[in-house]
């Protein structure tokens, strides 16, 4: 068989050398997963219209269809398609998207299936920059009318990552609700203001290769390899809603040593609205991790800041400055990781001018116990996760609901989503629980998943939309955030949305 997988800038000069022996080209481009008839079918009309077929494949690193894809690797699926007759030419795309490979090759005809005729039901936009690229050169868009199949759909029936509770919940899930009406409530979400305050953190991560124990004494030596450093806490989580809302006004606390506040700003969102105080002779909460690089796992952290209470003068400045932003918010998120900032009376003066209030209070080792959600005597939603809310009550082993019910109590909050792990989240709502099952199936860092959980969650809440979507929505983030190294990057809204429409074939 003659050669047919080229590396890209290979299959340029080829398809150029093609193109100017008067060869019309066809592009197709996409993940096929699982190949089924109706690819073949879709290859074998857009050879149909062209003298050559190129087609070019999304890399494995940007699939981003949910946990477990893809199902088949990158190598596999290129030499699959490389078996079809009407393949000319298969390639491994470099990029998220197929603008640049369609710059590169410059096709006749771009082609894609029926399914994305209706461009605006394309949940990641992409189309419409596929488009203008292909027109750029004077190419065409074209859609073939094929027999449909879904190769999502095959792999949820008969190739699931899941176990049979994930499955099973799904089935249920689909037959109240569509993905369509999922999205269309994520998207909903853009007309929010939202206000978030809390602790900033700075995460340094140290990786290292631990050699042994030291001849001299009794220390384990590690030799150190590299480090990277990322946004968290409060920074983190505006990152997020940055995604999803219309509006973020983010109010944080930094050191007047080592403030980091270059590398804050580098690392926020262009849209996000920045409101910096700095405390005094203190630094920038700063968390310094050192890791095995081989088994990325924490070998021990150090922490630099300043917790404890503010100066009255420092305080009195953020409260006067939110009286000018508060009564814009449609939401205002506590994002407190008790690292100094959120005083009795700046809580007090945000439980009660805040329109909707959704509360995270963290324990972490840090913090050393004293700082529980049961701090809070008025919330509209609080998302935490199983240890923050067993350990106010010195409760280990009395049954998770028995424990939400007194908190919401506790906090005047009849809206609690409280996160269990691999068991999954459950959400209590007007009286209800509503349990949903974890849809991670690998953790790189759990770091912030949390974090980015409380944030879309928050805002669905506000809006007052179902549970069984909040519980979904909520796991499923957190799926996208636990494969995301502390806080690189947020969890994108294209890439929640491309899990659920997946998800839910």
């Amino acid at each position: 068989m003659r050669k047919k997988i080229f590396e890209l800038e290979e299959l340029s000069e080829e398809i150029s050398r093609l193109k100017a022996e008067g060869k019309k080209i066809a592009h197709c481009h996409g993940c096929f997963d699982l190949l089924h008839p109706g690819h073949l079918q879709h290859f074998q009309a857009a050879r149909a219209n062209a003298d050559i077929l190129v087609v070019t494949l999304t890399p494995d690193r940007y699939v981003n269809k949910g946990p477990g894809r893809p199902v088949f690797n990158e190598q596999l699926r290129l030499q699959s398609i490389a078996s079809i007759e009407a393949v000319d030419y298969v390639a491994l795309n470099k990029w998220e998207t197929a603008v640049e490979t369609i710059r590169l090759i410059k096709p006749n005809f771009y082609v894609k299936g029926q399914d994305y005729r209706e461009k605006e039901k394309d949940v990641t936009g992409g189309i419409y920059l596929e488009e203008a690229a292909v027109r750029e050169f004077g190419g065409e868009l074209m859609f073939t009318d094929e027999i449909q199949f879904s190769s999502s759909k095959l792999i949820n029936a008969h190739m699931s990552p899941y176990d049979e509770t994930v499955n099973v919940f799904r089935e249920s899930f689909k037959k109240k609700f569509q993905a369509d009406s999922l999205i269309e409530e994520i998207n909903s979400l853009k007309n929010l203001n939202v206000l978030v305050i809390g602790d900033t953190i700075i995460d340094e991560y140290h990786y290292c290769q631990p050699l042994g124990k030291s001849t001299k004494s009794a220390n384990i030596s590690s030799k150190y390899v590299k480090e990277q450093t990322f946004a968290g806490g409060v920074l983190a989580i505006a990152n997020h809603l940055e995604q999803f809302a219309g509006n973020v006004e983010l109010f944080t606390l930094l050191g007047d040593r080592n403030s980091h506040e270059e590398f804050i700003k580098s690392k926020l969102g262009s849209g996000i609205n920045r409101n910096f105080f700095y405390r005094k002779e203190s630094p920038t909460p700063t968390k310094r991790r050192y890791l095995d690089q081989y088994l990325n796992i924490k070998l021990f952290e150090v922490t630099f800041m300043n917790d404890t209470p503010l100066e009255t003068a420092l305080e009195q400045r953020i409260i006067d400055s939110l009286e000018e932003k508060i009564k814009a918010a449609d939401v205002v998120l506590i994002a407190d990781f008790g690292h100094g900032m959120m005083t009795p009376a700046l809580i007090s003066y945000l439980e009660k001018e805040s329109s909707f209030l959704a509360i995270n209070a963290q324990t972490n080792s840090n913090n050393y116990g004293f700082n529980y959600i049961t701090k809070y005597n008025r919330a509209d939603f609080i998302s935490i996760d199983e240890n923050e809310i067993r350990l106010p009550f010195g409760e280990k082993f009395v049954p998770i609901r028995n424990l939400i019910k007194r908190l919401s109590d506790s906090t005047n909050c009849s809206n609690i989503q409280v996160t269990l792990g691999q068991k999954g989240s459950v959400v209590f709502k007007d009286d209800e629980f509503t349990s949903t099952p974890a849809l991670a199936t690998a953790i790189k860092d759990s770091v912030g998943a949390g974090d980015a959980v409380l944030s879309v969650t928050s805002l669905l809440s506000r809006n007052n939309v179902r549970s069984e979507m909040v519980g979904l929505v909520g796991n499923a983030v957190g799926s996208l955030a636990v494969e995301i190294i502390g806080n690189e990057h947020p969890v994108y809204k294209k890439d929640l949305l491309k899990f659920i429409k997946h998800f839910l074939k």
